[in-house]
């Protein structure tokens, strides 16, 4: 199998990858907002909340948007969608050769 993505796909990749981190960075603010506000800790503890929270998400962040390439597009495709950033509709755009490789790369 080709791990590089077609042309078409690495196009509309590249256009629905800013919505998806788009996506991922309103939730994660959402996360971190209710985090913030929280009651019943202290200040300090809802700091650090917070801080394991934007450490866990930049990881996250990392393996989905880093330094997209036509030959890891797949493999960052797949991520998106294991974190529900992409809707049934817009990943069905993607050709069936890349969504069978992406359901690989899921396990599925």
């Amino acid at each position: 199998m080709e791990q590089h993505i077609s042309e078409a796909d690495w196009k509309l990749f590249r256009q629905l990858r800013a919505v998806a981190l788009e996506r991922f960075c309103q939730r994660v603010l959402l996360e971190v907002g209710q985090l913030a506000s929280g009651s019943g800790a202290s200040s300090h503890e809802r700091y650090l909340e917070v801080y394991r929270l934007i450490h866990e998400r930049d990881e996250e962040l990392a393996s989905a948007f880093n330094d997209p390439r036509r030959s890891t597009a797949r493999f960052q495709l797949a991520r998106m969608r294991a974190l529900g950033l992409l809707t049934d509709a817009e990943y069905s755009e993607f050709s069936a050769e890349t969504r069978n490789a992406v359901e690989v790369v899921l396990g599925g």
